[in-house]
């Protein structure tokens, strides 16, 4: 929640955008978002307007850049930036105008590739529902995108971590570190299919508590399995572009940061390696971040 200053702040942004700007409804809803994202990641790091210097914005950039945002939203997000700040001054906030040494990242910075929905959509739909592995692989791909998880801890996701009522899992991220991942309601419902089928097919001994196992072997996937689904459906959805699992795990930060998410929650989610468990369940509560998910998330926003 933005302090009422910065609120009223982005009030008169978007009247400056409309008035003095002419900018349609779309323009001044993706500027109104860069701006909110930039007060929300202020508020949260104790800085002031007055006090921000080309190094915030740069720091503020690279939060963005960490959590997969593409690079025609980077691109928006400094023109976005840029606008509020040249507002701020005009309208007597600030003195000076750090934005305007803020520049694109540099061209040999690599930014990970993001998929559109409609083409995840095209890599579900691409499942063939007669396969052995359809349900399991539906799951599979619903749960990585849908939970924004790696591949390592979708491979060694537990039974005992699922939360389907609830709407949550928890999974061990780098380090050990345990956090908790919302899900919404398609996600959980592709994991209960999958759990239903799961229970009557083989499981082989030692590996009862993995979520996702081969159903011919009963063995746990493996991550080399999980590449291959990945590329397959991808191919044959028509996709050329080299992806991988984690490209559902930039898309799903990429498209909850495009639809106006706050930062900080999908930094929770993703478990990057600056948030700590117990910042987790300090900060914000499985509730908290379930409903970002549910109203940022493409999947969910209509629902």
């Amino acid at each position: 929640m933005l302090t009422q200053n910065n609120s009223k702040l982005l009030e008169g942004f978007d009247a400056y955008l409309l008035l003095e700007r002419g900018a349609g409804e779309n323009s001044r809803d993706a500027y109104g978002i860069d701006a909110r994202r930039l007060c929300a990641f202020l508020e949260e790091n104790n800085v002031e307007l007055p006090d921000v210097n080309i190094d915030t914005l740069q720091n503020f950039m690279a939060s963005l850049i960490d959590c997969g945002l593409s690079p025609r939203s980077m691109a928006r997000t400094v023109s976005g930036i840029r606008s509020f700040f040249r507002f701020l001054q005009m309208d007597g906030h600030i003195d000076s105008n750090p934005a305007l040494l803020l520049e694109l990242p540099r061209a040999g910075l690599h930014l990970p590739e993001v998929l559109a929905i409609e083409e995840i959509d095209l890599m579900i739909d691409s499942i063939d529902s007669t396969a052995r592995e359809a349900v399991r692989d539906r799951a599979l791909i619903e749960t990585l995108y849908g939970c924004g998880l790696r591949v390592s801890e979708l491979i060694n996701l537990q039974m005992d971590a699922l939360f389907l009522e609830e709407g949550y899992l928890t999974v061990f991220g780098k380090g050990r570190k345990q956090r908790l991942v919302p899900m919404g309601e398609i996600t959980a419902d592709a994991l209960t299919l999958w759990l239903n089928e799961r229970a009557e097919g083989k499981i082989k001994p030692g590996e009862e508590n993995f979520v996702f196992l081969s159903p011919r072997t009963g063995h746990r996937i493996t991550r080399i399995r999980v590449f291959d689904i990945i590329k397959r459906l991808a191919s044959k959805a028509g996709i050329s572009r080299e992806i991988s699992p984690h490209t559902l795990r930039h898309s799903f930060a990429s498209h909850l940061l495009e639809g106006g998410a706050n930062l900080r929650a999908i930094q929770e989610m993703l478990g990057h390696e600056d948030i700590s468990t117990t910042q987790i369940y300090i900060h914000m509560d499985h509730h908290r971040l379930r409903e970002e998910l549910l109203l940022h998330h493409p999947r969910y926003k209509s629902s």
